[in-house]
């Protein structure tokens, strides 16, 4: 049977686009792939890509030259996780509160790992992850 290698993109559906591009390069500091009216991409540690499309932006297929990309879109509050080490964990606690981002909930886990839990501004659930979480991580 094939396997895969991992996760690597990440998509989110946004509102505001212009606003959650604001609010990833500011809290993340994340470098930009790229974008357009209806999506942008950031590269996230140099691994993963997290997509930000807004709602409704991508209800047509598009035609690339290189192929096409079939129509998706999405609604709700989700969420994801980023992995820091434990080392960032107070650094991130201090920053959030500097940046005045509410945390909902601080977790520590049977492994030992702990969750940080906030929101984005279309309330997506972020979630800043420790080693111990998972027995993969």
């Amino acid at each position: 049977m094939p396997r895969v290698s991992g996760i690597l993109e990440t998509c989110l559906y946004v509102d505001d686009l212009r606003r959650s591009v604001e609010f990833y390069e500011r809290v993340f500091e994340f470098d930009s792939l790229g974008g357009d009216d209806r999506f942008h991409a950031f590269d996230v540690a140099g691994r993963d890509v997290l997509l930000l499309f807004k709602k409704g932006g991508t209800l047509k297929p598009v035609q690339m030259p290189f192929g096409v990309i079939p129509e998706h879109d999405g609604s709700g509050e989700n969420h994801f996780a980023f992995s820091i080490t434990p080392m960032e964990l107070p650094r991130w606690e201090q920053f959030l509160a500097q940046q005045k981002i509410t945390i909902e909930s601080r977790v520590t886990w049977p492994r030992g790992g702990v969750s940080l839990y906030f929101r984005d501004p279309d309330r997506h659930l972020v979630e800043l992850l420790t080693p111990g979480v998972w027995k993969t991580y």
